[in-house]
């Protein structure tokens, strides 16, 4: 049998001598996406950050495909996990294809150059983020939701077997939000990966979601299938915020109720 892509067990995270999760048992396999939640400052890129093997965690362990970090060179772990931060960065200037193109290092030797099916991989990814038009372009040219579709399409021809995806959506207006989680939706089931993602709309959350996790400002957590987990009553508990759903034709939605602006301040 094999290991799942992604597993946790007894993690505990902290920054700042606050503790974001205390005692963490998670497995993620095939095909599968978890969508983390909670409010502003509960930890949640911290949290990832550590599952990307970014930070080392105050006690527990993490593992890709059955294996540890420090069993790994960060160049297998490379090809194992990949990771979409909220800022990304331009150290230097570049074309959109030229950065698209840095996602194959990971399965590059030292001194090689990209190849052609290297090329073709990074084509398909700007066809498939809708930046075909925009190989040529310079990075310092393109709006800020563009520059998250290229960070989406580096991320494509890294071809990691898990993907971390830190607020994937930020910048995005609407159509590209649902395409860019119908694609990553698509390329879970069709290359048998798994993601884990933190969102802010808990509507995106209910759809796309097989899991959820949910971050209290504590140490607590709630994990589990996302239609068990994301419920009025622990969403409300989550954000302090009372919450509605409504259900429709099978899908479901959650609506905030109206509050004052001074209880939702004094709750924060």
């Amino acid at each position: 049998m094999s290991p799942p892509l992604l597993a946790c067990r007894g993690l505990t995270v902290s920054i700042g001598g606050k503790t974001v999760v205390s005692g963490l048992d998670l497995t993620l396999g095939s095909g599968a996406c978890l969508v983390i939640l909670g409010r502003n400052g509960a930890g949640k890129t911290t949290l990832l950050s550590t599952l990307a093997g970014l930070r080392v965690p105050d006690a527990g362990t993490v593992e890709l495909d059955g294996q540890g970090y420090a069993a790994l060179t960060p160049r297998a772990a490379a090809r194992l996990r990949g990771w979409l931060s909220q800022h990304p960065v331009d150290a230097f200037p570049a074309t959109v294809l030229e950065t698209v193109l840095m996602g194959r290092h990971p399965h590059l030797s030292r001194w090689a150059w990209e190849g052609a099916e290297d090329h073709a991989l990074a084509h398909a990814a700007l066809k498939e983020t809708g930046l075909e038009a925009f190989a040529a372009r310079a990075l310092a040219t393109l709006s800020g939701g563009e520059r998250q579709r290229v960070a989406i399409a580096t991320l494509l021809v890294q071809q990691p077997r898990v993907w971390l995806l830190d607020e994937p959506l930020t910048h995005l207006d609407l159509n590209h939000q649902i395409a860019m989680l119908e694609l990553f939706r698509q390329r879970m089931r069709t290359e048998h990966t798994a993601a884990v993602m933190v969102l802010h709309d808990l509507n995106l959350a209910a759809r796309y979601a097989d899991q959820a996790l949910l971050l209290h400002d504590d140490g607590r957590f709630d994990l589990g299938p996302a239609r068990e987990v994301l419920t009025p009553e622990r969403l409300t508990r989550l954000y302090g915020h009372p919450l509605r759903e409504i259900t429709d034709g099978g899908g479901r939605w959650f609506v905030p109720e109206a509050r004052s602006i001074e209880a939702g301040l004094n709750d924060a």
